[in-house]
Parts: C-alpha cells; sequence; structure tokens
C-alpha cells in the first residue's frame, strides 16, 4: 500500500476565499451596479424634504435644497454601513436613505411654524440619533418586543399616514388654486399611475426597477407641452454647491418635538434590525448581535449628523435588499460605490432641483404606487405575525384605528395641549405606541408562552 502523501512544511498556503459581500468587482460594473442601488432608492429619498418642504412653508428652491441634502447626507450614512469604523456600521450591502416613518411626525411639529419649524425638526432629529446611538448595543436585546405584528402595524401605517399625500399632490398641491381637483391634474396623475403600472407589468430587470423613476420622467414630458412643468428651479439652480451646515439656522430643542422624532428612532431601529437579519440570510452571512449593534450605531449616527447638512432622520430601504436578492450581486463596495454617487448627486443643486420640474400630478400618480408599497410591505409582514391569535388580531385592529385618527378626523384632539399634539397628530407615533404597549399586555405580562416557544424574529417587508 503506498504511503500517504507528505506536506512539506514550506508548501505555500492556499489564500482564503473572499465571501461575496467583501468582493470587489471591476469598476465598470461597480458602477453601474451602484447606480442601479441609486436609482431603485432615489425617488425615495427626495419625497420625504418633497412632501415636508412645502408643508412648512418652503419655497420651491428651498425645498430643492433639501432634496439635495438628502442625496448627500443618504450617501454618508450608507459609507458609514457598508464600509464602517471601529464598531459602526453592519458591512454589509445595506442602503441608507432618508426615513419615511418621520414624514408625518415632522409635519406635525411644523403645523403653524413655517419656517421656524425647520431648526426644531433638526434639533429634534440630532437628540434622537444620539440617544438612539447610546440605546443600540442593548436594542439587539429587544428585538423579541417588537414582532411582526408590532412592526407590520407601524409599516402599514407609515404607508396609509403618507397616502393623503399623494392625493393632494394627484389634485394640484394648492388647495387654494383654482384649477385644484380639476380634471386636468387628477386625469395627469391617473395617466401616471398608469403608465406605473404598464411598465412594471411589461419590463424586466433593471428597468422595471426603475420603473417608478420611469413613469415620473414619461408623465413629465407629456405635461410640458401642456404648461404644467415648471423650471424656475432649475433655472436658479447652481452646478455645484455644497449643503451649507445649518442652512436654515441653528437647531432647537424642544421637548415635545423631541420625544416625537424618538418614538420615530425606535420605530427606524426596528425596520433596520428586521432588514439587517433578512440581508444576512440573503448574502449568506447571517447577522449577528455585533452586526445588529454596528448596523443601528451606522443608523443613529447617520440621523445625528444628518442635519448639520440640512438632512432628516435616516435608515434602511428594504426595496434595496430586494435588489440585492434579485441581481445576486452582493458586494458591500457595490453599494458604496452607491453611496458615492448619491453624494456627487447632492454636491449638484442642479441634479436636485430636476425633480422640481415634476409637475405635482404626476407625483401623485406615482406616489399613489410608492407609498402604497409600503403599506403593502406591512401588510406582507402582518401575514407572519400569527393572526389566528385573537390577541395579535386585537393589538392589530386597535393599533391601526387609533393610528387612523388623525387622518380620518384630523381635528379630533383639537382640545388637547399643543405640545401632546406633536404625537398625537402623527398616527405612526401614536399607533406605535399603542402597538409596542398592547403587545407587552397580551404577549408578555403574565405569557404562559414557555421556553420552548421564543418570539418569532422580526418579519422583513420587501
Amino acid at each position: 500500500m503506498a504511503d500517504a502523501p507528505r506536506f512539506r512544511k514550506d508548501a505555500v498556503a492556499v489564500p482564503e476565499e473572499k465571501h461575496p459581500v467583501d468582493e470587489t468587482l471591476p469598476p465598470l460594473r461597480m458602477f453601474t451596479s451602484g447606480l442601479q442601488h441609486v436609482a431603485a432608492m432615489y425617488a425615495g429619498v427626495v419625497a420625504p424634504p418633497m412632501i415636508v418642504g412645502p408643508a412648512v412653508g418652503l419655497s420651491a428652491t428651498e425645498t430643492a435644497f433639501l432634496m439635495g441634502a438628502s442625496l448627500f447626507t443618504a450617501g454618508l450614512a450608507t459609507l458609514l454601513q457598508t464600509l464602517g469604523f471601529w464598531k459602526i456600521g453592519a458591512k454589509l450591502p445595506f442602503v441608507n436613505g432618508v426615513s419615511f416613518a418621520g414624514v408625518t411626525p415632522m409635519i406635525a411639529i411644523g403645523k403653524g411654524q413655517g419656517h421656524d419649524a425647520v431648526p426644531v425638526i433638526f434639533g429634534a432629529i440630532i437628540v434622537a440619533g444620539l440617544v438612539g446611538f447610546l440605546a443600540a448595543p442593548y436594542f439587539g436585546k429587544l428585538v423579541r418586543f417588537f414582532p411582526p405584528v408590532v412592526t407590520g402595524t407601524v409599516i402599514t401605517l407609515i404607508g396609509v399616514s403618507l397616502l393623503p399625500v399623494a392625493f393632494n399632490w394627484s389634485q394640484g398641491g394648492n388647495r387654494t388654486a383654482a384649477d385644484y381637483g380639476s380634471m386636468k391634474n387628477i386625469g395627469m396623475a391617473a395617466l401616471t399611475l398608469a403608465i406605473v403600472l404598464v411598465m412594471r407589468k411589461f419590463l424586466r430587470g433593471f428597468l422595471q426597477q426603475i420603473s417608478i423613476l420611469l413613469g415620473l420622467v414619461a408623465g413629465t414630458l407629456i405635461a410640458i407641452p401642456l404648461g404644467m412643468s415648471d423650471f424656475g428651479a432649475v433655472r436658479h439652480a447652481d452646478l455645484v454647491g455644497f449643503p451649507t451646515p445649518f442652512h436654515f439656522g441653528a437647531p432647537q430643542f424642544q421637548v415635545a418635538a423631541i420625544l416625537s422624532m424618538c418614538i420615530v428612532m425606535l420605530v427606524c431601529m426596528t425596520e433596520s434590525t428586521a432588514d439587517i437579519l433578512a440581508l444576512g440570510k440573503i448574502v449568506g452571512r447571517p447577522a449577528d448581535a455585533r452586526t445588529i449593534e454596528g448596523g443601528l450605531r451606522a443608523d443613529t449616527l447617520g440621523s445625528a449628523l444628518s442635519p448639520l447638512f440640512n438632512g432628516f432622520m435616516c435608515s434602511a430601504f428594504a426595496q434595496n435588499i430586494g435588489l440585492v436578492a434579485m441581481t445576486k450581486v452582493r458586494s458591500r463596495f457595490v453599494v458604496a460605490a452607491g453611496g458615492g454617487i448619491l453624494i456627487l448627486l447632492g454636491l449638484c443643486p442642479v441634479a436636485a432641483s430636476v425633480i422640481g420640474v415634476v409637475p405635482l400630478p404626476v407625483l401623485g400618480g406615482a406616489g399613489i404606487v410608492l407609498f402604497g408599497s409600503v403599506a403593502a410591505s406591512g401588510i406582507q409582514t402582518l401575514a407572519g405575525a400569527a393572526m389566528e391569535k385573537g390577541e395579535n388580531a386585537l393589538i392589530v385592529a386597535a393599533s391601526v384605528g387609533i393610528g387612523l385618527i388623525p387622518i380620518a378626523a384630523p381635528n379630533f384632539y383639537h382640545a388637547f395641549p399643543k405640545d401632546l399634539l406633536v404625537v398625537l397628530d402623527s398616527g405612526i407615533s401614536t399607533g406605535c405606541v399603542v402597538a409596542i404597549g398592547l403587545n407587552l399586555a397580551f404577549n408578555h405580562v403574565g405569557s404562559k408562552r414557555t421556553a420552548a416557544e421564543p418570539d418569532r424574529e422580526p418579519a422583513f417587508a420587501h
């Protein structure tokens, strides 16, 4: 019998293969794949400042400035997540951008304050970001208190709370205008919605992913000859510019506003935790407690720094996780390239102002799909919430019912103290508090659940 082969001590070791998450791609592919991530998230990044700006009385030029700042800060937050440093960053192909969860509370904060609301909003975000950063190491241990019945309810309320914005856009946006709610405006919104749906049905791959962006372009091209587009913001925008720190004034700190944004931060951290868990499975690098902690630190630090450059609260973008799953491109450096592109767009005000050319009815038609898809994601999450349990159905019923009060009856809380209205006028904040409280009451306090029946981890909504 032949001797077994002997290995020399000085034999050259075979280099360990890199995990796909840590691979770098050729420059051209890196750029195009990163650009695809930007295209998938672009509308989602610029939509919140586009809603909040006019709601607090900002001009078209000032709103365009906010949109550019949001692109810039989304790029910074994405680099924090993908490249990271110290114990900050999940170091996964994780895209960060402006959270929809903060839109309704920010509008509530700005009600009646006009331009003065922006520094108050920024001050609240800074505090909420710092609180979240300090809480990140402990938050992973609290995940069991945020099962799908809570996260699904909150995500559903986010989408439903934003749909009235799309309906207002579809009518023209300005309730005092003579053509508000005209057949021309609503017809343009309906046409844009139809274009988006047709593109989503018949296009494939990359083009299908950017169907909302293509729908906006097509709707705008149709609207220009009808005199429905305004090029004023583009004409006055600079080709190159930097988001001046604290452009709207030094941050102001009001207790009610800070409380409201801390609740939003809690919602964002819950969503991000669910997304990190899902992304870890998709890329073949399951997220552990350290990964979740690093991801949440990047989220919260990005949010705390964002107001410095006039940006809003940042959190995970679920649609980009779906893009990773679809394309099978798992490199975090691809998403980092997308973050770099976002920064460049933020440094080019004219690029951000182009969205100002899009008529509000066109935005409204696309917004129905955009905001409706957020609500659909919440419903999809609720599908994994064991709704056959009577308690869970009751939690959803009460939370959604109370969360819809500011939408269905805007003056419901008119007799309450003004400071409380900042929280109560946000269906997302109230719905989140009710969902968390009822989940604790029904599923944890005095629960008969045994150690053999652990809580489910938060479900991920695509």
